[in-house]
């Protein structure tokens, strides 16, 4: 999936969420856009996600609430956990956006970590002959 049907994408499930989820959803892109400028919006398992040297993060619209999902840790956004790896963000309430700012760079941090290679990898340039 391109960048831009990615994006179209989003937009669509964005817009054919309930009207209620719909600012939640469009501040949680915005948050996650502005902290991750190089992950790319897709669509996976039927929810937008953002990828960055893999999967950084995924949202979701539910009834009374939006779904934040592989959040890790997540420092700062205990109040919102539920179960393992899932932030629920209530409607009537605004986002924590600096806090969520702080995971998603986390998360890419954690991905650059993650795509770097380890003390030992065999390198790629060539061994240097003499």
């Amino acid at each position: 999936m391109s960048n831009q049907a990615g994006k179209r994408a989003v937009d669509a499930y964005i817009a054919a969420a309930p009207r209620a989820a719909q600012p939640h959803l469009r501040r949680l892109r915005e948050v996650i856009k502005g902290a991750a400028p190089k992950a790319e919006e897709k669509i996976s398992y039927g929810m937008p996600f953002y990828e960055y040297r893999g999967r950084l993060l995924y949202f979701a619209a539910f009834k009374k609430h939006v779904g934040l999902y592989a959040v890790g840790e997540a420092k700062g956004l205990q109040r919102y956990f539920y179960g393992a790896s899932t932030l629920r963000f209530p409607f009537g309430e605004p986002l924590p956006a600096a806090q969520i700012s702080r995971l998603v760079k986390a998360r890419v941090k954690e991905n650059e970590a993650k795509a770097l290679p380890g003390p030992g990898a065999e390198s790629s340039l060539p061994a240097a002959s003499g």
